[in-house]
């Protein structure tokens, strides 16, 4: 058997098998606008999001019912947002070496915890009561929790976006 040419390159075979007719080519300019579309399509998501639009809600969000709750707990004030700054200050005052610092940070933190607890509850109470007002016949499963969650998280990290501006409020 003689041979009739020199042993194709591997990268040549290789380039010849990925040829693809169903697709063009991939080249360079093409995956960097690829990934620009695909960087807009979810900053668009992303926005549509945060301000609370129905369709991009995830399932836990969705509904008229955890509406209500957001709106809810949004129009007010509560302590129970600055629960997480207060841990970590109790943290940072729990390495100072002084009994009356770490009692006093203890005791801070005990306080925080039972207010969150307490306000959970009468939140809880509450957001059922205006659920199966507005909406009779509405499953409260799960709404109180829901609000109380979001009560405890820092206004401007909840998502989505609080859509009730408490300064225009007053």
């Amino acid at each position: 058997m003689t041979k009739d040419a020199p042993t194709p390159k591997r990268k040549d075979r290789e380039a010849l098998n990925k040829v693809n007719a169903i697709t063009a080519p991939v080249t360079k300019e093409s995956k960097i606008r690829d990934k620009a579309a695909l960087k807009a399509q979810r900053a668009a998501a992303r926005d549509a999001y945060m301000r609370g639009e129905e369709s991009a809600l995830p399932l836990r969000d969705k509904g008229p019912a955890r509406k209500l709750v957001r709106d809810f707990i949004d129009s007010r004030r509560n302590i129970g947002e600055y629960f997480l700054p207060v841990v970590a200050s109790v943290l940072v005052l729990s390495v100072i070496h002084n009994k009356y610092v770490s009692l006093l940070a203890i005791l801070f933190m005990y306080g925080a915890m039972a207010y969150s607890l307490g306000s959970g509850f009468y939140f809880s109470r509450k957001i059922r009561k205006a659920v199966n007002e507005k909406f009779p016949g509405e499953s409260t499963k799960g709404l109180g929790m829901y609000g109380w969650l979001r009560s405890t998280q820092m206004r401007k990290m909840r998502a989505p976006a609080p859509s009730f501006d408490i300064k225009k409020k007053a």
